[in-house]
């Protein structure tokens, strides 16, 4: 037997509440007829009757009373529930999941932190992985994406920063192997690159057409450990400008070029997009961006 609708359910719990059809009718909106139509539907699914009729109205019969009571207890469940997730959304407060691109934390984390002073009732969840996180599965509230702009429906996408990429290698390098004086020498040189052929990565695009496959001696899938191999001396590298700029250590090989800048999009599901929190943490991180220097 398929289930009962639920609007003939709620029709019937009113009917049940105010004794009347007329009373049911204008509670809910809509036409007498409808209600009766309700009424009718309902005990022909159930097989029973669930109300006597009389002249005064109608009087619930035991079966009735069984079905009424539980629709009286899911009524008052959805109406805490819908109190409750109006709460979740007009209060900055509760969890609050981002997720962004690897490599991103010493950008990122300053204003999680400076988000959760200004909003201490917020537990922030940060989150990165080499794979996109699905925010429609509500895996996330915003994600901190970069390359071209995402494209999944529903989805509000906003620019926000663009990430300029330099060349770099440590003094201890250069101390070791010298500079190279332009391209035609990368084929003398060491180079740190990502471990994964097919990136989208235009500075790695470019570094695997220019440097002979035997010249790049350090790959790795992790963002942090390639930044780290190319302090450490063993290689040349790319790295954030941003990264690489505040480090003395780091002699610069190539400047950034705007054909290896990464634009950074920050990511909200409809659903979610003007939620308090969401706008909150929005407007906080796009303060915060103008004072990059990325």
């Amino acid at each position: 037997m398929p289930l009962p609708n639920w609007d003939e359910i709620r029709t019937a719990f009113q009917v049940a509440r105010l004794g009347t059809v007329s009373g049911a009718a204008e509670v809910l909106g809509v036409h007498h007829a409808t209600v009766i139509r309700h009424i009718d539907a309902l005990e022909k699914s159930l097989g029973t009757k669930l109300f006597q009729r009389h002249a005064r109205g109608y009087t619930p019969t035991e079966s009735g009373r069984d079905l009424l009571s539980v629709a009286q207890t899911t009524e008052e469940q959805f109406a805490q529930l819908a109190s409750r997730i109006k709460g979740q959304g007009e209060a900055v407060t509760g969890e609050l999941v981002v997720t962004s691109i690897a490599g991103a934390a010493s950008l990122l984390v300053p204003i999680l932190s400076s988000f959760q002073e200004t909003y201490p009732g917020v537990s922030v969840r940060f989150l990165t992985d080499m794979r996109v996180f699905r925010l429609d599965y509500g895996e996330a509230h915003v994600a901190i994406r970069a390359g071209a702009a995402p494209e999944e429906p529903d989805n509000v996408v906003q620019p926000l920063s663009p990430i300029r990429t330099g060349l770099y290698a440590s003094k201890s390098y250069v101390e070791r192997h010298g500079l190279p004086k332009d391209e035609s020498e990368f084929d003398k040189h060491s180079f740190i690159c990502v471990d994964n052929e097919a990136t989208r990565a235009p500075f790695y695009r470019w570094l695997m057409a220019q440097v002979p496959p035997e010249r790049i001696t350090f790959r790795s899938t992790e963002p942090a450990a390639l930044d780290e191999a190319v302090r450490l001396g063993a290689g040349i590298g790319f790295m954030s400008a941003f990264k690489a700029e505040g480090d003395p250590n780091l002699v610069e090989i190539l400047a950034p070029r705007p054909e290896w800048e990464a634009q950074l999009w920050l990511v909200t599901h409809v659903d979610l997009h003007r939620t308090r929190k969401v706008q909150a943490f929005l407007q906080h991180l796009k303060d915060a961006a103008k004072g990059w220097k990325v």
